[in-house]
């Protein structure tokens, strides 16, 4: 199904999380995104760190090609949802080469503060489930690797929708378990070991370790990648693709039928 009755099916179903109650760091649903909020808040400082030594300094070339293979293009507007210390934001004004073109949102005021200090666009406060945005606003909609943080994949992607113009397209970035047992063990040590330490060392900071095991157990515990591109498809998004680099990492794409 597409369309408006997609949209209205997924309205009267339960929220669609990306993983489950995580028991060792909240109780409950309800304090999942407490939880998330003042986990970013407090890591926020380090968070650039904690990517560059995750990719191995090959982050933010990565976040330009997938958008440029996507379709990004000047003379869009983009919105970055869940634009954090923005580095898929200033990937994307490598593309764009106008600040003006791009707007950010993201629900850690600390996350937003990093942000400010080194990006000249507009950021704004808020949530995936409830953009601040009118219908139809933007060319563009990116998310990068924060699909795993928020509350609602449906209620999210249905208001990805309403605000991309006709024509408009998706990229949402996100790592994704790898297929071997083999890898997902070496990604776990990585994660939930070595990084850490590497934190401790260097930021001596509880929130930028917390981050790093954290981050393993949101993806070991996520729903399947068919799962996610089925939701994607019930919200009405068209064209509904995954692709996958590296057996890890994750680019669901999609665009807004013109009709």
């Amino acid at each position: 199904m597409k369309g408006n009755a997609s949209r209205e099916d997924l309205s009267h179903k339960e929220p669609t999380v990306p993983h489950p109650v995580l028991d060792k760091y909240y109780a409950s649903e309800t304090q999942r995104q407490p939880f998330v909020l003042d986990l970013f808040d407090g890591a926020a400082k380090y968070y650039n760190l904690v990517c560059a030594v995750l990719s191995l300094g090959s982050g933010q070339l990565y976040r330009r090609w997938a958008l440029a293979r996507s379709g990004l293009r000047t003379g869009m507007k983009l919105l970055d949802v869940a634009v954090g210390t923005g580095l898929v934001a200033r990937a994307a004004i490598a593309i764009l080469r106008d600040p003006r073109s791009v707007i950010g949102l993201d629900p850690s005021s600390g996350m937003l503060g990093e942000a400010r200090k080194t990006l000249p666009i507009l950021l704004v406060r808020g949530i995936a489930e409830k953009l601040p945005f009118g219908n139809d606003s933007f060319d563009f909609l990116s998310m990068g690797y924060a699909l795993r943080h928020v509350a609602d994949l449906g209620a999210s992607f249905s208001e990805f929708l309403r605000v991309l113009k006709p024509g408009g397209r998706i990229l949402i970035l996100e790592i994704s378990r790898p297929p071997s047992v083999t890898g997902q063990y070496l990604i776990q040590v990585y994660l939930q070991k070595i990084l850490p330490l590497i934190m401790r060392i260097f930021t001596r900071s509880g929130y930028a370790q917390l981050l790093t095991t954290y981050y393993w157990d949101t993806i070991a515990e996520c729903i399947e990648p068919t799962t996610i591109v089925e939701i994607l498809g019930a919200s009405g998004i068209d064209n509904v693709q995954r692709r996958v680099y590296g057996r890890v990492f994750s680019e669901y794409t999609g665009v807004k039928s013109a009709r």
